[in-house]
């Protein structure tokens, strides 16, 4: 894994937007000590999203066996686990900051879908104290959950174009007008996402929200090349998967809110990062020409 190319544009971000960061933030009156930090903001949000992609199941044991061990010529001067747990939430407002100068590009193809993020157990529902006044109860093809929701849109490259991060409970159609304000072109979704006040919203802005049909709909004209990437539309799917499963950013161990939103943050910059992601691998503009 070659780290510097992923530290280097980190670390140029993070010198432009923390004077300007540190800048708007609301102080209290009170003197503070303004010592630097043994690690710099750039290199606690590098170690963050290198977990992410090195495969470790967990964040303690990756900087514990594989940091410690194995980059400290990278970063000289770490600190204890305990510390650096304390430093990661205070990286939570780069890190999402950072992770929207990832987005790609948009292609004029668009495939919107949310996931569930689970935080406990079914079971456990009932004695879960620590996301008890942002957590809810919220439904998905797989059955009940108790957690948050997770939007994406990409393209058809697999790149991420926006994300939205909701309790569970809400309803997949509400965040689209916000995460879809740049696009154009064709947007496609499930049968969750049907709505005739959705799709004359998104009209308005050149972009065409296109889903499957419900059994008692009347059928609808589609031109060929719509019909072929609506079957396609898996690929979000996909691109979920490996978050899940690959990026973790779902898992039920933890132990705030800030390492909760920290974690699904930098999972989603890990995924921005991977050189292979699932794309349809064709020409946007010469299926529309043959399907015109």
């Amino acid at each position: 894994m070659d780290i510097l190319p992923i530290f280097c544009e980190i670390d140029d971000f993070c010198l432009i937007f923390e004077p300007l960061w540190h800048r708007r933030l609301l102080h209290s009156g009170a003197a503070k000590r303004n010592k630097p930090k043994s690690l710099a903001l750039s290199e606690v949000i590098t170690i963050l999203v290198l977990f992410h992609l090195s495969g470790y199941r967990d964040l303690k044991t990756f900087y514990t066996q594989y940091v410690q061990q194995h980059l400290r010529w990278a970063f000289p001067r770490l600190t204890s686990y305990n510390r650096f747990v304390e430093l990661q939430r205070e990286a939570l407002v780069p890190l999402w900051c950072y992770l929207h100068t990832r987005f790609g590009s948009c292609t004029g193809v668009a495939f919107v879908d949310a996931t569930a993020l689970a935080v406990c157990h079914n079971l456990r529902i009932r004695h879960h104290k620590l996301f008890w006044d942002s957590a809810k109860r919220g439904q998905s093809s797989m059955g009940w959950f108790y957690g948050f929701k997770l939007h994406l849109v990409i393209n058809d490259c697999g790149e991420l174009l926006g994300c939205y991060l909701t309790p569970g409970n809400l309803d997949d159609r509400r965040p689209v007008p916000q995460m879809v304000k740049e696009l154009w072109g064709r947007l496609f979704g499930d049968k969750g996402y049907i709505s005739q006040a959705l799709a004359e919203l998104l009209q308005g802005q050149d972009l065409q929200l296109i889903t499957k049909l419900k059994k008692k709909m009347k059928n609808r004209f589609l031109a060929l090349s719509d019909k072929m990437l609506l079957r396609k539309r898996a690929l979000i799917e996909t691109v979920i998967d490996q978050l899940k499963n690959i990026s973790q950013i779902e898992h039920t161990r933890h132990r705030s809110l800030w390492n909760f939103l920290g974690n699904v943050a930098a999972g989603l910059i890990a995924y921005s990062w991977r050189e292979k992601k699932p794309s349809l691998n064709i020409n946007v503009k010469e299926l529309f020409l043959i399907s015109n």
